[in-house]
């Protein structure tokens, strides 16, 4: 395919059975199937995620992202009694926040939306795709408020209800602030995990929190005029470290998600050297960008014409991409949040 196709997101379609969509994740997590693709070779192989181990050497660095995903749906009416339905998206300070409200068009700045006796919030700002800008207002801690009234904001194509809340959690995740999960790691557990440190692998972690655009369409034809969601993401001085140095050293730097992926390649210069830094990345990475840290990638099955389809193809080649989707079609793969994963390497 000729690079000026590459640009265009008809071109990043395939077609996905709906029975395909994984609408409950499986027990126990690392039971999920692997498809693992070699780049060198052009190989594929199905496994299951619990194999992994198999194919980590002593050296690898594995790059988790220690997000917790925040009970961010919020369901409160207006004095008229009209119910609204607030998404959270990003903290903007204390009392702050970016979130996606439905219907937007029955706000109006100033528009009071009430959630429970000590939790309410003011519209501030109104934007396109239903995006506002609010301002809370509660007594006591507003994460204990929120624990109260959220429920966790599952993608929109899961329809099952979710019986365990937990589920939606990596079994790492640590700093509240994400409102959907990286859920490249939902499938490790933490057997798994000391089994692949009894191996010598070491585990780097970093935070992105991951904000709703993650789900949101690409709408332009030419992808170019895609205009990425920003995310905030966190690199410590003790993380970028332990990083430079084992790519000093040579070693594989194998990403879990295309989260960890992008604080990767957001915080790693020209010369390939991570610095650290506290900050806000809007990164879109598609067909013709040049890594600069990732070496292997570790990911589930992205929706259609998504940025994230994308990203795996400027990580694996497009041709590959197409040909590793047609195959998880084929072979009946779970798809999405709790669907199967793939390791690209």
């Amino acid at each position: 395919m000729t690079d000026k196709n590459l640009l265009l997101k008809s071109s990043y379609y395939y077609d996905l059975p709906e029975e395909l969509i994984a609408q409950t994740p499986v027990e126990p997590r690392d039971s999920s199937r692997l498809l693992c693709y070699n780049k060198i070779e052009d190989k594929i192989e199905h496994k299951h995620f619990y194999d992994i181990v198999d194919y980590l050497q002593k050296g690898d660095v594995l790059v988790i992202n220690n997000t917790r995903v925040l009970p961010a749906r919020l369901y409160g009416y207006k004095d008229t009694g009209a119910k609204i339905e607030i998404l959270l998206q990003k903290r903007i300070n204390l009392t702050t926040w970016e979130v996606i409200a439905r219907p937007q068009k029955r706000l109006d700045i100033g528009t009071k939306v009430t959630f429970s006796e000590k939790l309410s919030c003011v519209v501030l700002e109104k934007g396109e795709y239903g995006a506002c800008k609010i301002k809370f207002d509660f007594d006591g801690v507003f994460e204990q408020r929120l624990s109260e009234v959220g429920t966790m904001p599952l993608p929109p194509y899961i329809h099952e209800k979710l019986k365990n809340q937990e589920r939606y959690q990596t079994v790492y995740s640590k700093v509240e602030g994400s409102s959907a999960a990286p859920t490249a790691g939902l499938h490790f557990t933490p057997e798994l995990l000391e089994k692949i440190k009894a191996k010598g692998i070491e585990i780097v972690e970093v935070l992105l929190h991951v904000g709703l655009g993650t789900f949101r369409p690409v709408k332009e034809d030419n992808i170019l005029n895609h205009q990425m969601h920003s995310e905030h993401i966190e690199m410590t001085e003790e993380n970028a470290k332990a990083l430079n140095l084992a790519k000093q050293e040579g070693r594989r730097i194998i990403a879990v998600g295309t989260t960890s992926v992008r604080v990767l390649e957001s915080t790693a210069n020209e010369q390939g050297i991570i610095i650290p830094q506290v900050t806000d990345t809007e990164i879109f990475i598609y067909p013709g960008y040049k890594f600069k840290f990732v070496d292997a990638l570790i990911t589930n099955f992205h929706l259609p014409e998504s940025t994230l389809i994308m990203l795996v193809s400027a990580f694996v080649g497009y041709e590959q991409t197409m040909k590793i989707y047609n195959t998880a079609v084929k072979e009946r793969y779970r798809f999405f949040s709790f669907g199967d994963a793939m390791l690209l390497y």
